[in-house]
This record gives C-alpha cells, sequence and structure tokens, in this order.
C-alpha cells in the first residue's frame, strides 16, 4: 500500500488533522513565550495560503453547483416537482434555524456569557471593525444584484454570484437540451475545481498547524480566559444541535442511522472544522449526501443551496450567544421583545450570512435591528473578534452537518434515498477517490 494511499484513508488523515491541531497550538505557545517572530511569521504564512487556496475554489464551486443542481431537478420530474421539493428544503431550513436559535438563546441564558467581564479591545481593533459593511436588512436587499457580473465574482460578492447562478440555472433548466453544451461546460468546471480541491484537501493537516498555531501565538490565552464563557455557550449550543437535534430528526423524520451519519460525513465535518469554509467543503458535503443515499440530482441542488444559505452555526446559535454577550458586557438588559428579534433575524435572515464574512454580517445584522448603539457593536464585537477562530471551526463544521442532514431526511420523506447505497460502506470523498459531479 502506497504511503499516499496509507495517508488519505480517513482514520489516518483524521489522526493527523488531530496531531497537527497539538503540534500547531504548542508551537504557537512557544513562539508567545519566547517571542520568536519568525515563528509566529511562518505559523501565519502557512495558515494563510492554506486559507487562500481554498477561497479560490469556492466562488466557481458555488456557481457550478447551483446551475449543475437546478438542472439535475428535471430528472426528478417536472417543475411542479422542482418547485415542491425547492419549497420543502427551504421550510427545513426554516425550521431548524428556529430550533437552533431558540437553542442558542436558552444556553446563552444558562451560561449568561459576559456577566462579570471587563475587557478593553484595542483602538484599531475598533476602528477596523467599524469601518467595515455592517449588516442591515437595506444593504442586503441593495448588494443582492450585481451591477457587473464579473466584477461580483472578481470582489467575491457571494450573494450576487448566488443570485446569478440561481438564474443561469433556472435559464438553463427552461432551455432544455438548447442548454446542453453550457451544462456540460459547467459540469467540467465543477469536476476540474473539485480536483484541485481534492489536492488541497490533503495539505489539511499542514493547513490546521498554521491556523491553530497562529492563533495561539497572536493572542495567547491572556485574551481567551476571559471570554471562556462565550467560548463554552457557543460550542455548548453548536454541539446540542450537531449531536442533539439533527440525531434526532434524522431518526425520527428520515429514519436514518445517526451512527451511520456521522460515519460517513465524519471527513466532511473534519474538514469543514479545520478550514473553517462551508463553500470550500461544498465538494465533500455532496458527495456524503450522495454516500448516504440521497439522489445524485436532489444532493446537487439541496446541498449547494444549503451551502450558501444554510448556517445553523454562523446564523442562529452563534448570533444569539454573541447578542446575550455583547448585551452583558455593556449591562444591556434585553426585553422579551429583543429575544424575538433574535429569532425572527436568524430564520429570515440567514441568507446574509453567505460569504467568508457571514458571521460578521449576521451578527451587525442581529445587533443593529434590537437598535444597539453603534459603538456598542463596533465595541463588542472587536472584543470578540480575537477568539473567533476558535468559534468559527464549531459553528462552520454545525453549519455543514445541517446542509448534509437535512437533504438526508427530506429524501427519505420525498421516497429519494436508496437504502442499499446508505447501508453499504463508501470512500471518503475527495481522499480515497476520485467523486465527479453529475447533474
Amino acid at each position: 500500500m502506497s504511503l499516499l494511499r496509507t495517508y488519505t484513508k480517513p482514520k489516518v488523515f483524521g489522526l493527523i488533522v488531530v496531531v497537527a491541531l497539538v503540534v500547531g497550538a504548542l508551537l504557537g505557545i512557544l513562539a508567545k513565550q519566547t517571542g520568536q517572530d519568525w515563528l509566529v511569521t511562518t505559523l501565519d504564512t502557512i495558515g494563510s495560503i492554506f486559507t487562500n487556496l481554498l477561497q479560490v475554489t469556492v466562488l466557481p464551486l458555488v456557481f457550478t453547483a447551483i446551475v449543475l443542481g437546478i438542472v439535475s431537478l428535471r430528472g426528478l420530474g417536472g417543475a411542479r416537482t422542482a418547485a415542491r421539493l425547492g419549497g420543502k428544503t427551504v421550510l427545513w431550513f426554516a425550521t431548524t434555524s428556529l430550533i437552533a436559535v431558540l437553542i442558542g438563546i436558552v444556553i446563552g441564558k444558562i451560561v449568561n456569557p459576559g456577566s462579570g467581564v471587563s475587557l478593553q479591545p484595542q483602538p484599531s481593533t475598533v476602528e477596523k471593525l467599524a469601518s467595515r459593511d455592517q449588516g442591515s436588512w437595506l444593504d442586503l436587499i441593495n448588494n443582492l444584484v450585481p451591477s457587473n457580473l464579473f466584477e461580483a465574482f472578481a470582489d467575491g460578492e457571494i450573494l450576487q454570484v448566488v443570485l446569478v447562478s440561481l438564474a443561469v440555472g433556472l435559464a438553463a433548466y427552461a432551455l432544455g437540451d438548447r442548454a446542453e453544451p453550457f451544462v456540460n461546460f459547467n459540469r467540467a468546471v465543477f469536476d476540474i475545481v473539485q480536483k484541485v480541491l481534492g489536492w488541497i484537501i490533503r495539505l489539511a493537516p499542514l493547513g490546521v498547524l498554521g491556523l491553530i498555531g497562529n492563533a495561539f501565538a497572536t493572542y495567547g490565552d491572556q485574551f481567551v480566559r476571559p471570554l471562556l464563557s462565550l467560548i463554552v455557550a457557543v460550542y455548548a449550543g453548536t454541539l446540542l444541535v450537531l449531536f442533539g437535534v439533527y440525531p434526532l430528526l434524522l431518526r425520527f423524520v428520515g429514519k436514518v442511522s445517526p451512527a451511520v451519519f456521522f460515519r460517513k460525513a465524519w471527513t466532511a465535518l473534519q474538514f469543514a472544522f479545520v478550514s473553517r469554509s462551508s463553500g470550500a467543503t461544498l465538494p465533500l458535503s455532496r458527495q456524503t449526501a450522495v454516500n448516504l443515499g440521497v439522489d445524485p440530482g436532489y444532493a446537487s441542488f439541496a446541498v449547494p443551496l444549503g451551502t450558501t444559505t444554510k448556517m445553523d452555526g454562523c446564523a442562529a446559535v452563534y448570533p444569539a450567544v454573541a447578542t446575550i454577550f455583547i448585551a452583558n458586557l455593556f449591562g444591556i438588559s434585553l426585553s422579551f421583545g429583543d429575544y424575538l428579534l433574535i429569532v425572527v433575524v436568524a430564520v429570515f435572515g440567514a441568507i446574509a450570512t453567505a460569504g467568508v464574512t457571514g458571521w460578521f454580517t449576521m451578527l451587525t445584522l442581529t445587533l443593529s435591528t434590537l437598535n444597539l448603539p453603534p459603538e456598542v457593536i463596533a465595541t463588542g464585537i472587536a472584543v470578540i473578534y480575537g477568539i473567533d477562530p476558535i468559534l468559527d471551526m464549531m459553528r462552520t463544521a454545525t453549519n455543514v452537518a445541517g446542509q448534509i442532514a437535512i437533504p438526508t431526511w427530506i429524501a427519505r420523506t420525498e421516497g429519494l434515498l436508496d437504502d442499499e447505497v446508505l447501508n453499504s460502506p463508501t470512500a471518503a470523498p475527495l481522499l480515497d477517490a476520485p467523486q465527479p459531479a453529475r447533474a
């Protein structure tokens, strides 16, 4: 057995990632305590290169996956069937967002993060975050339509790319065979980018070493310790959704064993935790859904849609907990109406989380909806900003779990789940075998 084949076996690969996580943390602590600037720079460079490699793949993956996903619905029936599947998918997205945000509020009230904490972030961080585009309903609407198609891709405006891909996908669906050359081109691009991403995934241990190492080298524990209550609350809420809500729905709605689900989804969840990117995890998520027996046509539609709009970690649990933390930090009492607004934003504002800055947009959208003063919003987020990589790992893993689990139990209710495939052993996506996309 070759060294590469051994390296890419899920259990071996997972162990190497965990080892890299520990080694990265130790190197970061060493760099912090000894003041070794060269080590800090090295860790930062490794992490940045890995992140940049992932981000290069996100927009072409999202565009081609959504176009192929919409076209793939043609094989499941007519337009009425496609509309029913789309409506049912969005309804379940909203339902689980409601459950997740309620869990976030309950955990936030129990842990009460930020109570008794006194922190003052660096003025430069406050100024930097205050200058970024804040989340608002008006901005969300205004930014949906691009003024220039190529500019949307060049500037990384993923919401605009999603809208364009939806329109193009619907047009290709309507044109039928006349659009087949274009569909084949998109399928080829998706397969090529997916192949490149498979190579990048093999660098995950090196990437996580740099990312974790840089986080510890930059912040150490003097800033993390006071924010421990926030970390505990976010992890408790997301873990409850990941290992409580989803398994229950899989068992009682999808008639799918949670053990089988996590065994087949573990590679995707692990990569999501390391990469902190739902978009970069998209090919793994889609193939995992197919490995769970979901009809490839429906998986090609539902998983990309979920990747851009379904984020229970970033859009539901986290904004609820972080809002309670910031309110406690400044001694602001939240009313029942405020908690109701948090729920409304989580259920209807999830699309605002699309993109690599989704957590920031969603949190500022939630805070501004509560009419908190701008200086409170900027300062509160600046306090959290330092530990965001730690929070984002668990948020993203939860996001991806939902993006796989929801299509799985919907497929069961629609007769689109193959039990033979579900219960058969399958290779880890993008590691043991090539997994081409098929519309």
